[in-house]
């Protein structure tokens, strides 16, 4: 279906444009259709605004400049597939402000399935407590490129005594990893022990997950430093993993060249055209990608370049109807 035109419209459109004189009965002639079906097709193309009663003869109807009826259509269509992308963005962030309010009013209690963390001191404590207990795999998500020494500082004992007792370790950074020097010579660090890095656009968040049992979330995504909520129920647990290893399935092995997919997109491309398409700020966008605004905004330059495209809602559309874009 194009634009919202049923196929039966569309051929019969299709033919007044190639034959603008053409009335119902040479309509009719001409696809082999009864004059009532022809009647209604109009009837269905006047609707869409393709056809409009014509000021010398109300009952005829006369064909509307295809730059414009069908502009309209169009655009109809972009703002239509914007409302359903914000929506999406929209339902995705109340699920997570969902998950750090039920975390912050539910302190843990012997036996429950979370428990908030408040402080620095106390995330730390517990990280290392499960890490003690760690005995399958590790897994985890590092939104931020730059790590802070005292992270690293902290981190790389514990991922030490992981990788000695053979535990495996699996992380996935953002792409900008390779823009901060002490992070991505951490990262590699952790390969050479035999630990595994991959790295993609963009993350939701800071995760790690302790042999698929608990998972260590912040309350806020955009400060980790604020809170974390411990979290060991299996349903929610499993998701994260499901999550995990999604991410990690689509992320890129670190050290790899860039992967580009059978359209010419980047992954960091399509994660710009996804989120730019829900309606996210150029400064959401990077904060994100966690890039800085001009490297958003030359990314996004080239792609409507490519895509012929005059405005950011013609980009998303036409992103969409070449396969750019995930249906919603």
């Amino acid at each position: 279906m194009l634009l919202g035109i049923g196929s039966a419209e569309e051929t019969v459109y299709r033919t007044i444009l190639e034959n603008p004189s053409y009335g119902v009965v040479e309509l009719s002639l001409e696809l082999g259709w009864p004059v009532h079906q022809i009647r209604d097709t109009l009837d269905e193309l006047a609707k869409l605004s393709l056809l409009r009663p014509s000021w010398e003869e109300p009952d005829v109807l006369r064909l509307v400049r295809p730059e414009v009826g069908l502009a309209a259509l169009l655009a109809r269509e972009e703002a239509a597939l914007l409302a359903k992308q914000q929506e999406i963005e929209r339902s995705r962030m109340a699920v997570a402000q969902m998950i750090a309010a039920y975390a912050d009013q539910n302190p843990a209690r012997s036996g429950e399935d979370s428990e908030s963390l408040v402080g620095i001191d106390t995330i730390r404590a517990r990280i290392e407590e499960q890490v003690a207990e760690c005995r399958q795999e590790l897994l985890g998500f590092e939104p931020k490129s730059a790590q802070t020494l005292d992270n690293i500082a902290a981190s790389r004992p514990l991922d030490e005594a992981l990788l000695d007792r053979g535990t495996a370790i699996r992380v996935v950074y953002t792409d900008s990893i390779r823009n901060d020097q002490p992070t991505s010579a951490y990262a590699a660090w952790l390969t050479e022990r035999g630990g595994q890095v991959r790295t993609t656009p963009g993350l939701p968040l800071r995760m790690l997950v302790f042999d698929r049992r608990v998972a260590l979330l912040p309350t806020d995504p955009e400060d980790s430093s604020v809170g974390a909520v411990l979290l060991r129920g299996a349903g929610v647990v499993t998701a994260l993993v499901a999550l995990f290893e999604q991410t990690w399935g689509a992320a890129t092995p670190l050290g790899e060249e860039r992967r580009r997919d059978e359209k010419g997109l980047s992954h960091q491309e399509r994660e710009v055209l996804r989120l730019l398409s829900a309606g996210l700020t150029d400064e959401a966008v990077a904060r994100r990608l966690d890039v800085s605004v001009r490297t958003l905004r030359r990314v996004t330059a080239d792609l409507m370049e490519r895509l012929e495209a005059r405005s950011r809602f013609q980009a998303g559309y036409l992103a969409a109807t070449r396969g750019w874009l995930p249906r919603p």
